[in-house]
């Protein structure tokens, strides 16, 4: 399997596979394709599986494509403007915000994963539903706006304004931290908590959070009432 991440606004990842291999998004994740590849829709693990993908924002079935001859090309696009990025998933697990899973070779598998820590749940920005994407293999992520990548040293802490978090390696501790002073609280514009990340592992941010980009086109809405 070869790949090329092309497109800066909304990029796609284009992906020439050789015969017998498989590559799988959800639906609706493919752009393009070159003659060569079969299509074929399932829950890529059974129902229950399916439902878990479900409440980390991805669709209950998966659409798989494999190559009938080598060469074959295939292309998934981003669904908002941001970046793509690929994930080695044999080196390490990741976890991963929701709605960030773009594809994946067949050999990598993608579930529903919680935060270990109550708080971090509920104030982290993501709520208590992340994803979980590990296996033998590469899989590619879209990441909301630039993507920026930290490589963090053994307790290395990086503090993270919440929504700004796009994935992680799973030897990353994740936590919530409130913002001390009642000034920087009601006045900063920052919220009471921040996330911290802690290495060693490599972390990806992301320069723009969509329900932030929601709020900010919504103001400029007009209210009818």
């Amino acid at each position: 399997m070869q790949y090329e991440i092309k497109g800066k606004v909304t990029p796609v990842v284009e992906v020439k596979l050789n015969s017998g291999e498989t590559m799988y998004t959800q639906s609706g994740g493919m752009a393009w394709q070159s003659e060569g590849i079969e299509m074929s829709t399932n829950t890529n693990g059974g129902l229950m599986k399916g439902l878990g993908r479900m409440l980390a924002g991805e669709s209950l079935f998966m659409a798989n494509y494999t190559a009938k001859k080598d060469g074959a090309m295939i292309a998934f696009n981003a669904t908002m403007p941001g970046s793509v990025i690929a994930i080695d998933c044999s080196k390490c697990s990741y976890i991963a915000q929701k709605r960030a899973f773009l594809a994946a070779e067949k050999s990598v598998d993608v579930k529903v994963a919680f935060t270990k820590k109550a708080g971090a749940g509920l104030f982290g920005g993501e709520g208590f539903v992340l994803q979980e994407i590990k296996g033998n293999g590469m899989a590619f992520l879209e990441i909301d706006g630039d993507a920026i990548e930290y490589d963090l040293a053994p307790g290395e802490v990086m503090k993270v304004d919440t929504g700004n978090v796009a994935a992680f390696e799973s030897t990353v501790k994740y936590d919530i931290e409130t913002i001390s002073g009642l000034k920087n609280i009601f006045l900063g514009g920052e919220g009471l908590f921040l996330t911290k990340l802690t290495g060693p592992g490599k972390i990806y941010l992301q320069t723009m959070s969509v329900p932030e980009l929601a709020g900010l086109i919504s103001s400029f809405i007009p209210n009818k009432n």
